[in-house]
């Protein structure tokens, strides 16, 4: 604003009181921009909400009690926040049922009958040792790879289920693991089970074969990778490798995979470990 158009003082301290605080403020503008926000979860509704739904109509009101309350809490954890997905197979049963009732013959001498879901928990077990990179748990920002098969196995009580855990699983003889489960499952339905007795494990078992349930998907119980939902067996047509068709007795199951501990080849092949075990059943005695 000078002669011949110079740069004057009063022209610098213009600058410095106008345009400085306009950066200032623009630069202050843009660091507090908003972030994204993100979306949260849909709530179900009220509880006024549910209970106006059904006025006029007859009905019990039952209260959640904590089992209730801590299993509604880790499923809804569960299904929004661990990346599930499912793997399915047909496993032949008759080789294992033929040498279980073998095996039981041998045993009844000393009181003890083998269930499948005994050798299905065996096979679980060598499955993670034949497997070792699926036997691992989500721990927030790592994963962790157990070492030992620790092998839970659902067991349903009156208004709620416990999981506990077989330790060590791949180590113990059918016998040992049999004996093992029917403790566990009584106490838990007494609701005696100690809490290390249902924490920790790496890989769970639900088996709704014995209702007449064909298959199913499970829920994975964090921080657990993986649960392998096991159904009833049917005699089914079968096509053998001759191509001949016959009849044999056909378990579906299905494996709930956690994607961000285990990928799915790496499922695949879990699966498949436990399927050979079962229906080559006397390699597990090896």
């Amino acid at each position: 604003s000078g002669p011949r158009g110079r740069i004057v003082k009063a022209d610098v301290e213009g600058l410095s009181k106008s345009d400085t605080p306009a950066k200032a403020t623009e630069a202050t503008a843009t660091s507090e921009a908003p972030k994204a926000a993100v979306p949260a979860v849909a709530a179900g509704p009220s509880t006024d909400t549910v209970l106006k739904m059904y006025e006029g109509r007859d009905y019990e009101e039952i209260k959640l009690d904590g089992m209730r309350k801590t299993i509604a809490g880790r499923l809804t954890e569960a299904k929004q926040t661990i990346p599930h997905f499912y793997l399915r197979r047909d496993i032949q049963l008759d080789a294992l049922m033929a040498f279980r009732a073998q095996l039981n013959k041998q045993l009844e001498p000393r009181g003890v009958k083998l269930s499948v879901n005994d050798f299905i928990i065996k096979a679980c077990a060598l499955a993670l040792q034949q497997v070792p990179e699926a036997n691992a748990v989500w721990a927030g920002d790592r994963m962790l790879k157990l070492t030992p098969s620790d092998v839970a196995v659902a067991v349903a009580i009156e208004g709620g289920l416990f999981t506990p855990v077989l330790k060590d699983a791949e180590m113990k003889s059918l016998s040992a693991l049999s004996a093992e489960m029917k403790d566990l499952a009584t106490r838990a339905r007494d609701r005696k089970l100690a809490p290390h007795e249902y924490q920790g494990g790496s890989f769970a078992i639900s088996n709704l074969g014995m209702f007449g349930i064909d298959n199913f998907d499970a829920v994975i119980n964090p921080p657990h990778g993986a649960i392998l939902a096991v159904g009833a067996g049917v005699k089914k047509p079968v096509v053998n490798a001759e191509g001949e068709i016959s009849v044999a007795t056909v378990m579906s199951v299905t494996l709930s995979v956690d994607h961000r501990v285990i990928d799915g080849a790496l499922g695949a092949q879990l699966l498949s470990a436990i399927k050979d075990n079962l229906e080559a059943p006397m390699t597990m005695l090896a």
